[in-house]
């Protein structure tokens, strides 16, 4: 999206991993699919500027490759990058991880596919949004999948106060039309968005029947081979040079390996909740990125749109903590 990046109705854990990972549905996009380890909460007295930095800095390292991605485009082509991105990412996953081939069934394998695909398709989507429109503003339209997800998921009705709040800072986004963003621009960051919150439902069923992080790595390498047709037809030998190469390993390991491991880590030792509510400012993480490296500004009505739609995603976060 996340860049795709890689956070919702969290990923369950396999049998053998005692704890969950984040509860919301709305913010754990990435971590939804990220190796699972145990999430305890934080021990009494245990200082939690530690981890709470860790996850801060996996949100800086998404959102600055997705910026990074935006620089490479001119050189790749918005699926070249994506291209090189999954299957850069998907090479690192496949010798750290080295998954199991043998002993699955047809029914785990359909659901690794089905992850992948859908991986895909948010990548491919959201990559042809930040061609197009800011990066804050495609964050934020992205997000609104994954949070009508967690409305869905919480079934409280505060949850449509926090819906509607999301949908006030849309609307002021767009100014009233979605035209002002560039309607195609706009419309691949919500279909990111839809397909991110499908990503989500397969990477916790992929939770559940893969160990580790072995799903991840494989549901990676299917991404990379859907997206390779489209990426060689885009960019063709493009993919090859060598200086492409290096930007396009960096944006796999700032996007994929960097924020992952970090959020492991940091999982380890931070309450649930409160990593869900951190990751729920990555739309305000996202406009930061956009101005500083893209020089993307915003205007204050922007800022605003940004800020009611963190607010909203921030309420559901706790409104779906407080039904559980």
């Amino acid at each position: 999206m996340n860049d795709a990046r890689a956070a919702h109705t969290p990923a369950p854990l396999p049998a053998h991993t005692p704890a969950p990972l984040p509860a919301d549905p709305a913010t754990a996009a990435r971590t939804a699919d990220a190796p699972e380890t145990a999430a305890p909460a934080r021990e009494p007295g245990r200082g939690a500027l530690g981890p709470v930095a860790l996850v801060v800095a996996g949100a800086l390292s998404v959102q600055f490759g997705a910026a990074l991605a935006v620089l490479l485009m001119p050189r790749a082509g918005a699926l070249g990058v994506v291209t090189l991105r999954l299957a850069l990412a998907a090479l690192v996953l496949l010798v750290v991880c080295r998954p199991r081939l043998r002993g699955h069934s047809r029914a785990d394998w359909g659901t690794v596919i089905a992850f992948g695909v859908a991986m895909a398709g948010m990548n491919l989507t959201f990559y042809q949004a930040i061609d197009r429109i800011p990066l804050g503003a495609a964050v934020t339209l992205e997000v609104l999948g994954p949070l009508a997800l967690s409305v869905v998921a919480s079934r409280r009705a505060v949850s449509f106060l926090w819906a509607g709040l999301a949908l006030a800072g849309v609307v002021l986004l767009s100014g009233g039309g979605l035209d002002r963003l560039d309607p195609v621009g706009a419309g691949f960051a919500l279909a990111a968005g839809t397909l991110w919150a499908a990503y989500i439902v397969f990477s916790a069923r992929t939770g559940r029947r893969f160990p580790q992080a072995d799903g991840l790595a494989l549901a990676m390498v299917v991404g990379a081979l859907v997206s390779l047709p489209l990426g060689l037809a885009d960019a063709g030998t493009a993919l090859v040079v060598p200086s492409t190469l290096a930007l396009g390993l960096a944006v796999a390991l700032m996007s994929s390996v960097l924020p992952y491991t970090l959020e492991l880590v940091a999982l380890r030792r931070l309450p649930a909740p409160t990593f869900a509510v951190l990751m729920s400012l990555e739309p305000a993480v996202a406009a930061l990125a956009g101005f500083l490296v893209l020089h993307q500004a915003l205007s204050a009505t922007d800022a605003l749109a940004i800020t009611l739609v963190v607010a909203a995603s921030i309420g559901a976060v706790r409104a779906r903590a407080g039904s559980r």
